[in-house]
């Protein structure tokens, strides 16, 4: 079996949200199994590709936990796929998931993903929520993953020092927070924080973007937007809102390919 790290939504190597991929060929390989080999790749996810019917089934691991939706490793994957060509240039994969359906188109330098929108609805702040985050928020909202919350400007949300064993104990996925982007060439900008998921910071969170999309579209009037997503690592997304889809699009470098031993 194939391992590969891949750097995604990265415009250089060591940038962006790094995933392992696993291609599993035809192999089945059981849960305990899968997170056993997330847990010793250690990095926020690691997907599990496997052939079917055609197409593809994908999983994502945290460290510590089966995840139901990942951007950034099913943009690896593809990555993966091309690399060992199992998909042509050009060409689009689909991946059979826990939400459902989803595809990756390769164009040209891009992958664009093909991902559902999740609209996060306006909700009172859990306990501990802004005490955790230590800023006060312009409005706060939830979906079924994750809170979304809007901060004033970009420089609270650059600045912010969360307390991860306070979010640690808020019964979601994670916390996503946002704002208008002040930084030329970019709509909104965002950070997000999966404590509870085993992944204090992410550095690039494609599946928030199902989030900031439909909510910053009324917000911003427009529906193509570049998102920036201000971790350490620091990240590009260029997001399309499409009715209820959200399309993803960046670039996936890989850093290193190997075989898998065990």
């Amino acid at each position: 079996m194939r391992l590969l790290q891949i750097d995604a939504f990265a415009d250089a190597p060591f940038t962006g949200n790094p995933a392992a991929v696993c291609l599993l060929g035809d192999a089945h390989r059981d849960d305990v199994w899968m997170q056993n080999l997330a847990a010793e790749m250690n990095l926020s996810e690691t997907a599990f590709v496997r052939r079917q019917d055609g197409d593809w089934s994908l999983r994502w691991f945290t460290p510590t936990i089966e995840v139901a939706l990942c951007g950034h490793a099913t943009l690896a994957s593809a990555q993966a796929l091309l690399e060992e060509e199992l998909l042509a240039p050009g060409g689009t994969a689909a991946f059979h998931t826990k939400s459902g359906l989803l595809t990756a188109r390769h164009a040209g330098e891009l992958i664009e993903l093909d991902f559902p929108a999740k609209v996060a609805e306006p909700s009172d702040p859990p306990e501990g929520l802004i005490e955790a985050l230590g800023a006060q928020p312009v409005s706060i909202a939830r979906n079924e993953f994750d809170y979304l919350v809007e901060m004033a400007n970009e420089g609270v949300v650059r600045d912010l020092k969360p307390d991860y064993a306070m979010l640690r104990r808020i019964p979601v996925r994670g916390v996503i927070v946002t704002s208008r982007a002040s930084t030329k060439g970019f709509d909104f900008v965002s950070r997000f924080f999966a404590p509870g998921a085993g992944i204090d910071e992410d550095p690039v969170t494609g599946s928030a973007h199902c989030a900031l999309a439909p909510y910053w579209a009324p917000r911003l009037r427009k529906e193509d937007f570049v998102a920036y997503q201000a971790s350490p690592r620091g990240g590009v997304l260029r997001v399309t809102l499409v009715g209820d889809r959200v399309r993803l699009a960046g670039r996936a470098i890989t850093v290193f390919r190997g075989e898998l031993k065990v």
